[in-house]
């Protein structure tokens, strides 16, 4: 299934439908009085987090969703059929913003989230809601009320606890296929990856869910190089892996642009865990790997370790120290959620 973070769709709720104008009509009961029904309340549409779904892929072929009309009244004090609702299936991580793509109208992060984003139309009176005693066979009725409609926008980031993150070419893909069962596309050029990627990574019994993230540029939080969507994509992850190509010629200065484009971005993102790992090991010599990790502490890099995808060095050991932050985060989060026990004398 192909991949897509993000889409503009037209909703549109359903009109509520009109009242009636009747009077009973029966043998020898010349006035009967009026007994026309109200109109149907038009249908709404709902967005659903569910499972099983981490693209949007669907939004793009399909960009107009209108709900239901409401059916009119009738005689006999027959109350028109409301309109059925739309509801749109989303992934976990998605979020609604409005036309302008300023405002976020909702973020859906757990499954089983339902939000309505244009409710329908309330059904116009029949004839029969307007009889007073002043008036008793009243010829007014409403025609119903118009529903909501609007564009969207459909953004996905993907909720990940651990992002892979790095220059072009430093390694990701090639990491994230040794440590999972993901397939991602691996190639001796930088852009390899153009869409983030998924996977699940099994060590010392324990398991969590690594994402790959599409190499970062200088300006990416300018959206230089797609990188505002990318970007999107690492808020959602509780802890980072920054890999450090050992084979460029200026990593020290590449891991800085890539902490710099963070900040730029959002100052949360440079105070995120991260672990910082200098890739391709084997392809450099072990004083050179010395030189740079010495290098990358000296300029304020944390949990600097060395690894090979190729040949497994460091993987494990780098895979321990992910999974040490990940469960700190989870305990902080914890801690902060659970509510104070009452106090007691």
């Amino acid at each position: 299934m192909k991949f897509l973070d993000q889409a503009k769709i037209f909703i549109q709720s359903g009109n509520g439908g009109p009242g009636s104008v009747s009077f009973r009509r029966e043998a020898h009961v010349p006035r009967g009085g009026p007994d026309g029904g109200d109109g149907g309340r038009g249908g709404s549409v709902l967005a659903e987090c569910v499972d099983g779904l981490n693209t949007l892929i669907d939004y793009r072929y399909q960009q107009h969703f209108k709900a239901q009309a409401g059916r009119p009244g009738a005689g006999r004090n027959k109350n028109g059929a409301s309109g059925e609702d739309i509801i749109l299936k989303l992934p976990v991580g998605t979020q609604i913003l409005n036309d302008d793509n300023d405002m976020v109208i909702a973020d859906l992060t757990q499954v089983g989230q339902q939000i309505v984003l244009a409710r329908g139309g309330d059904g116009g009176r029949g004839n029969a809601s307007f009889k007073s005693s002043v008036n008793q066979a009243p010829r007014r009725h409403e025609t119903g009320f118009p529903g909501q409609e609007m564009w969207v926008w459909l953004r996905l980031k993907l909720i990940a606890d651990a992002g892979l993150l790095g220059m072009p070419n430093a390694g990701k893909s090639t990491f994230l296929s040794s440590v999972s069962s993901a397939k991602p596309k691996i190639a001796d050029y930088p852009f390899t990856t153009l869409h983030p990627g998924l996977g699940v990574v099994r060590n010392d019994q324990r398991e969590f869910v690594l994402a790959d993230i599409p190499g970062l540029v200088e300006g990416a939080h300018e959206g230089i190089g797609l990188g505002h969507r990318f970007l999107g994509h690492v808020e959602r992850c509780r802890v980072l892996l920054h890999l450090v190509d050992a084979t460029s010629e200026q990593p020290v200065e590449n891991w800085r642009v890539i902490r710099n484009e963070l900040a730029a971005y959002d100052a949360d993102l440079a105070n995120r865990k991260e672990v910082t790992a200098i890739s391709k090991a084997d392809a450099c010599d072990p004083e050179r790997m010395a030189e740079i990790k010495t290098a990358l502490e000296q300029a304020g890099a944390n949990h600097v370790v060395t690894l090979s995808s190729v040949s497994g060095h460091g993987v494990a050991e780098t895979l321990r120290l992910l999974q040490q932050e990940i469960d700190q985060n989870y305990a902080a989060e914890i801690a902060a959620n659970s509510e104070p026990e009452p106090w007691q004398p």
